[in-house]
């Protein structure tokens, strides 16, 4: 067989290998061989890219088999085995390590004693239906039935004049009224009821009301848009109607006859922008239209209506409203009347005027379950017919038709006569298409009167039997039949590349505006062949309701995008409301869970019923995510019995998704997962009849992110299974998984992956990533590349992790400037074992410190950013944490050697560093010790809210070389003078380093200085502290260095002291006199009563809420990061050409970070708010016990501008804002408290442990910024809801960052109230220790430190502004006013006197 490949062994052996095995197969008994060779080469064990060559040719696969078999041939050794194979001047090909514990039994076997499928109870609906509901269904089986002819050309005919639509109630109304036929049923109930009587004459058993335009959106054209008048409108018209029937019934009771309640469409489209420039925009809301149908079907109930007939859509988003409303109001009321739905075909493209199909419009509204859906208006009878046979085929209700009379004539009027419509509308009845006939546009009493002659002569349409599916629709309909012989024939691809988890590039799209690219993202994933289309807008950074309404809307106005179904995608249910509102189709919603409990289960599943919408449930409940096949049964199971049972979903629209779980990761506990999500499917699909299966696929192959062929032969082998399992669907990378179809995978690729997935070996991952380490990561899995073919990214990756290959003390280097921490521990006990240093401490010394002071060296010349030198940091102590067992050993040994012997260490200075008494922020201080660890510095940190005696101590005890206080709150500054004044004390002359954020140099230069002989240093930030430690550690130079800054500072000093003699100040008394004087009786300055009173404590924020209104500038100045103009900001930060890139890995860093937090719900977050009656008095703000204000309970002391001013403007303070007393205007005053860091020292921790000095900075940056975005969310909450005087307030998130809300509020401690003790006051009317756990500490720094307080002050005027210094006059009436001592006073308002 193999005779033309002489003197190549590899090929020949690998031909008589393949052929035995094929031949075999086939039958062949026996044949003349090498015996000793054809048992070595195993067919199984031949190398697999010599083998699909081979196979080439053997099984004459190809034209070319032969020389693409010889060019192969060339690239091996001729002497290689089949099994072994070398490359030509390479290596022996690769040789994976054996299975550990094959498993050969069947992975995928479904359990042996299976239990028998459940008995689901029938849904039972609890509302009522009306008494006329059988009535009516028993008269569609027994005849046809007639609806009547138009009202608005019956009420042409009688030629009314304004006059006739003003009637008595409309006489002076400042709107012309002719034309509006719906308040005719107020001025000329008369005509209104004469018509309705003549169509009951003619034969009509259903007559319409004459409110199609009977909704405030359709009156507001006449500025009648009022709920009155609407309400009147509607009721009016219903009892005239029903009066009317009444008569006819009385007269033959076995005719009865029906009021249908007309609900027009309005005069606005939901799917449609009136804007040809902005097709995203709408001029109304689905909540707006939801509103004004309730407000009309309450009315139309009011007034006795039988039927709700939603009539004449031409938009099914405006008509799914309608039945939205509906619904809402039957489970209200607890009744149910017969809904008739009735569309309306623009042309002949068979289409609504939004673009959808017929039957895609059935899909859209068949959740609504109506007794009749049928089409009106547009056409005549004769071009309908087509459209009506289609819904006859399609619907399993009755179906009725009421055409036009023909088409319009050139003048717009109507010829088609009574007895030509009769002869056009005959069709419908021969064929058996409608239950019901009728007339629209031209239709008058002769027509219906043919009609109704027609229609006695035969018998009704019979409903047929419709196949139960899972219809879905967009413009077109998507109705599911699985091949149950082949699903992975009929799987639904849900294209996953709208998600912004799914999609760098989409995601990009979304944060900087780009709609125009995600819409062109979307309209390629259905040209690939997407069937469904994932939404999702899950990201911190984006506004997710105002993306996904944007977005969708967007979508709908692109007819190639929107003519599939979407799947609505959001953890957040009220983003997925957002999604559902806007689009006219029957979507998917992803997702809905048992995680929140059983009762928010029900309410989300029964709004997602109200839209129609088929649901993914996630496999999770109350205790978490189900993992196991257990698990997912079972949760799966329970919520089918509970969608089926309680909701009344059909099984078809339950999609469950059991969670693809990621395989390979190493951890054994993970093994399983792929082999549990596979074996449930085929479980839950036996147990919950009708049920789909669905799922994110990229998850199963997330470990392999990075490399192509490996990650998509996942995805591959995955659906392989999960379909033969009976999975129906699962967001996916469509022309990916279109491309990569599994009999076109490299099999030898598709084993290892197979024995991953699978779950069939101990090793599989391991095996796996040998072999995966062998391909070239961007090759194709149905065309993989090895490494070492000559493809340039090979060399290129080779060169990357080229480090690793460099000796162990340059690798150490490298790790530490780029912060890599996977190795260090393994390279760090290589040199220790190595015999090259002969202490661990050399090698500190040694590779480790040459690598930090690099990182030192970069940046201090800026090259470097604080996070990079962070995660150095980390690495650094990491290597050290391994060595000092080592280490401490050796000083044990060392000691008991020679007892008397100093052990001494080495380092570049020692530092003891605090957080003052009082305070508890340390974030800065932390990022101090790194900074001087990375350069060799010990440091002894001790904490926060640490006591001048204990920080003395330390340095004592350490023999500290530098002393380091950090503070945030401004009584600090007075905590670091005792300490400076203590030092004195002690005749100590370390030197005192002052940071933090409320520090300045000039307060150092003033305040310190002079308390404390030894030198006292300034440092503005962490990366300044190198320089200063480093100069005052350098012996030759530290006394120039020392005297320099004390030169600077008595500079500073002398200056300060002349500009407070030059500062002219007014005295109280004057400044009182130019005071900001409101008022409070006009208008916009009257006080807004809140909706509340009280003291309210808050813990329900959504996480996501909070996310969004992080303000990320303060987050990157922590860090140190600035972007230069124009790149100054967040953002725009990222484009910044020195900072860009690395702001850009500490934001994603961050976001992982954040979503940790979320995922372990490791913080929580707490609020509360106070609003209370209050009056000013004077510069006093008085709180009163209720709103009778008999009696004061606190008073808040304001402190008053006194600074003189170059202008006219006021001399502020805070009670200019509130209403004084003497008024008799009712005012009030708000407060808050809030914290996001309970919890956080768990995290920090949890860091500490793992030496990760980086994450503890960033949980606590996190945990400050939350802390300050819960703060922004409350203050919203309260102008908007709580306190209510902003409740139309509509503001981004950019505009709320920049103060351009109404009202204010400032905090105790900060430029409009600088004295911290105003808080005692706050903690104390609001009991917020109690309530929060929100503590004070002696300084009334607040516990946690992530945590926020101030007062609200409601006024439109009222504005930030600062105090400044104050006058010894303005203290003294301070204290008075506050009956607290003067030294006391002083103290706490050091940092605000104009005097010493």
């Amino acid at each position: 067989i193999a005779f033309s490949f002489r003197g190549n062994e590899a090929v020949r052996r690998a031909f008589h290998s393949a052929f035995l095995h094929h031949a075999c197969n086939a039958g062949m008994d026996m044949g003349i061989v090498n015996a000793a060779q054809v048992k070595a080469d195993a067919y199984d064990k031949i190398d697999k890219e010599l083998l699909g060559y081979v196979e080439d040719v053997l099984l004459n696969r190809c034209d070319n088999a032969t020389e693409r078999m010889l060019e192969f041939a060339e690239t091996l050794e001729p002497k290689c085995k089949p099994t072994a194979v070398v490359r030509k001047g390479g290596a022996p090909a690769f040789t994976p390590s054996p299975k550990v514990n094959p498993r050969d039994h069947d992975t995928l076997a479904p359990p042996e004693n299976l239990a028998p499928v459940p008995v689901y109870k029938p849904f039972s609906c609890a509302i009522e239906p009306t008494a006329n509901y059988g009535v009516i269904q028993k008269l569609f089986e027994e005849r046809i039935l007639v609806i009547d002819g138009a009202m608005g050309t019956s009420i042409q005919k009688y030629k009314l004049d304004e006059p006739d639509f003003r009637g008595e109630r409309y006489a002076n109304h400042t709107h012309p009224l002719k034309g509006n036929n719906d308040i005719l049923v107020i001025t000329r109930p008369d005509v209104i009821s004469e018509i309705h009587s003549k169509f009951l004459e003619c034969g009509a058993d259903f007559i319409e009301t004459n409110t199609f335009s009977g909704t405030s959106i359709a009156q507001a054209d006449y500025e009648l848009q009022a709920e009155e008048e609407v309400y009147l409108i509607n009721q009016k018209a219903a009892e005239i109607a029903k009066e009317c029937c009444a008569k006819f019934t009385a007269k033959d009771p076995s005719k009865p006859r029906f009021v249908c309640g007309a609900i027009g469409p309005t005069n606005r489209t939901l799917s449609v922008s009136p804007s040809v420039e902005n097709p995203a925009f709408r001029n109304v809301t689905f909540d707006e239209v939801v509103a004004a149908y309730t407000v009309q079907i309450d009315s139309l109930l009011a007034g006795g209506v039988d039927v709700l007939l939603v009539e004449t859509i031409f938009d099914t988003l405006n008509a799914k409203a309608a039945l939205y409303a509906i619904e809402q109001y039957f489970a209200e009321k607890g009744i149910r009347l017969p809904v008739f739905v009735s569309g309306t075909i623009v042309d002949n493209s068979g289409r609504t005027l939004s673009g959808q199909t017929n039957e895609a419009f059935w899909n859209s509204v068949q959740h609504a379950k109506p007794l009749a859906i049928g089409l009106n208006c547009a056409l005549g009878a004769s071009d309908m017919i087509g459209y009506i046979e289609n819904l006859s085929k399609c619907c399993d209700c009755y179906v009725f038709a009421y055409p036009n009379a023909g088409l319009p004539n050139c003048m717009g009027g109507y010829d088609q006569t009574g007895k030509e419509m009769k002869e056009e509308v005959r069709p419908f009845v021969e064929r058996g298409l409608v239950n019901m006939l009728g007339g629209c546009c031209g239709t008058w009493y002769d027509h219906i009167e043919e009609i109704a002659d027609l229609v006695k002569d035969f018998k009704p349409r019979k409903i047929p039997v419709i196949e139960q599916k899972m219809r879905l629709s967009g413009l077109e309909p998507l109705n599911y039949t699985p091949d149950e012989k082949n699903m992975r024939k009929t799987f639904l691809n849900v294209g996953e590349r709208c998600n912004v988890a799914g999609s760098m590039m989409y995601k990009k799209a979304i944060v900087d505006g780009n709609y125009e690219k995600a819409l062109s993202i979307a309209l390629k994933q259905v040209q690939q062949g997407a069937d469904v289309l994932d939404i999702n807008m899950d990201d911190g950074l984006i506004d997710g309701v105002s993306a996904m309404t944007k977005f969708v809307n967007l979508l709908i106005s692109e007819p190639d995008v929107s003519r599939v179904p979407f799947m609505i995608d959001s953890s957040k249910f009220h983003v997925v409301e957002a999604g559902l509102k806007c689009a006219q189709g029957k979507c998917i919603v992803n997702s809905i869970s048992l995680k929140e409990g059983e009762e928010a289960f029900k309410h989300h599943a029964r709004i997602c019923k109200y839209h129609g919408a088929s649901v993914v449930v996630m496999a999770f409940d109350e205790e978490g995510q189900a993992a196991t096949f257990e698990d997912k049964v079972r949760i799966c199971q329970r919520a089918y019995r509970i969608l089926v049972e309680e909701v009344g979903f059909s099984g078809h629209d339950v999609i469950f998704d059991p969670n693809i779980l990621t395989v390979g990761t190493g951890l054994a506990e993970h093994n399983n997962y792929a082999v549990d999500f596979i074996r449930a499917t085929r479980e839950i699909k036996r147990v919950c009849p009708d049920c789909k299966i669905s799922g994110g696929v990229s998850n199963i192959a997330f470990s392999f992110r990075g490399n192509e062929a490996v990650r998509r032969a996942f995805h591959s082998a995955f659906l392989h299974h999960a379909c033969n399992a009976g999975m129906d669907m699962g967001i996916v990378n469509a022309a990916q998984v279109k491309a990569d179809a599994y009999d076109k995978i490299d099999k030898e690729l598709l084993g290892y992956v197979e024995d991953v997935l699978l779950n069939r070996c101990d090793n599989a991952t391991e095996r796996m990533l040998e072999f995966a380490a062998t391909l070239e990561p961007k090759c194709k899995p149905t065309a993989v590349v090895k490494k070492g073919s000559g493809s340039s990214v090979s060399e290129k990756k080779a060169s990357g992790a080229s480090w690793r290959d460099e000796e162990v003390e340059s690798r150490m280097s490298y790790a530490l400037v780029k912060g890599i921490d996977e190795f260090i521990v393994r390279d760090t006990e290589e040199c220790r074992v190595s015999g090259k240093f002969a202490k661990p401490l050399n090698i500190i010394e040694g590779p480790l410190m040459s690598g930090m002071n690099t990182v030192g060296d970069l940046f201090g010349a800026g090259k470097m950013f604080l996070p990079q030198v962070i995660k150095s940091a980390r690495v650094m102590k990491k290597a050290v944490a391994h060595l000092i067992p080592f280490m401490e050993e050796e000083k044990r040994l060392a000691a008991l050697e020679n007892p008397d012997e100093v052990q001494n260490e080495s380092h570049a200075g020692l530092m003891v560093l605090a957080t003052v008494k009082g305070d508890v922020h340390d974030i800065g201080k932390n990022i101090v010790a790194v900074v001087l660890g990375c350069n060799n510095f010990k440091v002894i940190d001790l904490g926060v809210m640490v006591p001048y005696d204990k920080i003395l101590d330390a340095a004592e005890e350490h023999k500290a070389d530098i002393i380091g206080l950090s503070g945030l709150i401004t009584p600090s500054l007075d905590e670091m003078v005792t300490v400076a004044k203590k030092m004195e004390e002690r005749k100590m002359n370390v030197p005192l380093l002052i940071g933090g954020a409320t520090t300045s140099k000039m307060h150092t230069a003033v305040k310190l200085t002079p308390q404390y002989s030894g030198p006292v240093i300034y440092v503005l930030d962490a990366s300044r502290s190198v320089p200063v430690c480093q100069s005052l550690m350098d012996k030759e130079n530290r006394d120039d260095f020392v005297q320099d800054i004390k030169d600077q500072y008595t500079e500073l000093r002398e200056e300060f002291y002349t500009n407070l003699e030059d500062r002219k100040y007014l005295t109280l008394e004057e400044a009182r006199k130019k005071a900001c004087v409101l008022d409070f009786s006009l208008p916009e300055n009257t006080p807004f009563t809140p909706n509340f009173i009280g003291t309210k404590v808050i813990d329900d924020f959504e996480f996501d809420d909070i996310l969004q209104a992080i303000d990320w500038n303060p987050f990157f100045q922590t860090w140190q990061l600035r972007g230069r103009y124009p790149n100054r900001g967040y953002p725009k930060i990222f484009n910044d050409e020195t900072v860009g890139e690395e702001a850009k890995k500490l934001f994603d860093d961050a976001q992982k970070m954040l979503a940790e937090f979320k995922e372990k719900e490791c913080l929580k977050m707490v609020a509360i708010v106070g609003i209370y009656p209050a009056n000013s008095v004077g510069d006093d703000i008085v709180v009163y016990k209720d709103e009778t204000r008999a009696e004061v309970t606190h008073t808040f002391y304001t402190l008053r501008q006194q600074a003189e001013k170059d202008n006219d403007d006021p001399y502020m303070a805070l009670s200019d804002f509130i209403a004084p007393a003497s008024s008799d205007v009712k005012d009030y005053l708000g407060m808050f408290a809030c914290s996001s860091g309970f919890g956080l020292e768990a995290v920090i921790e949890e860091r500490r442990a793992a030496h990760d000095d980086y994450g503890i900075i960033m949980a606590e940056a996190l945990a400050d910024r939350l802390a300050e975005a819960i703060a922004e969310v409350l203050h919203q909450r309260v102008r908007k809801d709580l306190w209510g005087y902003a409740s139309d307030e509509s503001l981004s998130l950019n505009d709320l960052l920049k103060v351009k809300y109404d009202g204010i509020r400032p905090a105790p401690g900060y430029p409009s109230q600088p004295d911290h003790t105003e808080k005692l006051a706050m903690w104390d009317i609001m009991s917020a220790e109690a309530s929060t756990n929100i503590k004070l500490t002696e300084s009334l720094a607040m516990l946690p430190a992530a945590s926020v307080s101030g007062l609200y002050f409601g006024g439109k005027n009222s504005q930030y502004f600062s105090v400044g210094k104050i006058c010894k006059d303005q203290l003294t009436d301070y204290a008075v006013r506050k009956k607290m001592d003067i030294k006391e006073c002083e103290r706490w308002l050091s940092h605000s006197l104009n005097y010493e």
